[in-house]
């Protein structure tokens, strides 16, 4: 199976399955050096590891990470780092009558297409216990880009059709680590988890948005063709289990706004004396390469494909079954997306600094 790394200059292999041994990462092309922050590291893996709230799936993983190499007194070393998470409460027995079937909107029927094999526990590799492993490789890239006081915020904007109330005042960042659902109203908050719980108790689910914002990314990081700093951006998100959009900037409401609407004024800011612009229509990035801006995006996570209620579906001979799921599922997956969003922004922009320094050599 190819396809299980990612960035160029700081890269990431991830590995394991659902219910295997545990899953983790290697990360190479990290500079020596760097405080390595286990706390941070802990914290990341806490707020996306699942049994968090009643809302999420009852999973329990304690997700505690293991770092097998690549640190040494505190300091990372310039050589592979590997972190390990064991799992702890896998039950293969969930899944066994899902051996021969083809569920709803899952990876089952295209996995058999393209390997004639799959492992039905949990979904193996395309289970979303895989992004425990990037939410830590994430934590070392945000450890990376510590020094250049860049800053990475991500919350929940939107679940169904309840949405973040369009007021005037700056979000209160603060208020994200507050709810179960990481929105940062607070009255949004309690009508998006009263939402999820009700289609719970249905043994249904739903979808949601994560917005983003990526605050002091210096200017020029990015390639102008190919690489586009957008570009990695929105194949880091779009690689993120029941993602089914991404947008930046304006995004598709731009599509209804004249060009001398859109346009972004230049201007030289008489404190900072950087040159700014009036609007940021662009999000942060023009011609793929960061302007200095804050960088702003939205994710779109599908509902959760597997429901507590019976659906039609078939088997690998074509027969017709029903079929009704078992096991421990999140009915909305965005709150414990808020970090994984956050930990593939850190390592495509920790990517392009190291880049960005290599280009300047």
């Amino acid at each position: 199976m190819a396809g299980n790394t990612f960035g160029k200059c700081f890269s990431i292999t991830t590995y394991g399955e659902s219910h295997g041994e545990g899953v983790g990462v290697i990360i190479d092309g990290c500079p020596a050096g760097i405080a390595f922050d286990y706390s941070l590291l802990e914290n990341d893996l806490l707020r996306r590891r699942p049994g968090q709230s009643a809302i999420v799936s009852q999973r329990r993983e304690a997700d505690q990470a293991k770092v097998l190499s690549g640190v040494y007194n505190g300091l990372t070393a310039g050589t592979p780092i590997a972190i390990h998470i064991a799992n702890s409460d896998a039950r293969s027995k969930d899944y066994t009558h899902l051996e021969n079937a083809y569920r709803p909107s899952h990876g089952d029927f295209t996995y058999d297409q393209k390997y004639g094999f799959r492992d039905p526990n949990g979904g193996g590799r395309a289970s979303a216990r895989e992004t425990a492993a990037r939410v830590a490789a994430g934590a070392v890239a945000k450890m990376l880009l510590a020094p250049y006081n860049i800053n990475i915020i991500a919350y929940v904007s939107q679940v169904g059709s309840i949405a973040l109330s369009p007021i005037h005042e700056p979000l209160d960042f603060s208020l994200i680590e507050t709810n179960a659902v990481r929105c940062p109203q607070t009255e949004v908050a309690a009508m998006m988890e009263n939402y999820i719980r009700t289609l719970k108790k249905q043994g249904d689910s739903t979808g949601g948005i994560v917005s983003a914002l990526i605050q002091n990314c210096p200017a020029g990081l990015g390639e102008p063709v190919f690489d586009k700093l957008h570009a990695d951006l929105g194949k880091a998100m779009l690689s993120i289990n029941a993602v089914k959009g991404f947008e930046y900037g304006s995004g598709f409401a731009g599509v209804a706004m004249r060009g001398s609407e859109h346009n972004d004024i230049f201007y030289k800011d008489e404190i900072s004396q950087q040159i700014r612009t009036k609007t940021n229509f662009s999000g942060g990035i023009q011609a793929g390469i960061s302007n200095g801006m804050d960088i702003h995006f939205r994710v779109a996570f599908k509902p959760v494909a597997t429901i507590l209620q019976k659906q039609k579906s078939v088997n690998k001979q074509g027969e017709t079954i029903d079929l009704e799921a078992k096991g421990r599922h999140d009915p909305c997956v965005v709150p414990r997306a808020v970090p994984i969003v956050e930990a593939m922004a850190a390592i495509v922009v920790a990517d392009h600094i190291l880049r960005d320094k290599l280009a300047k050599v």
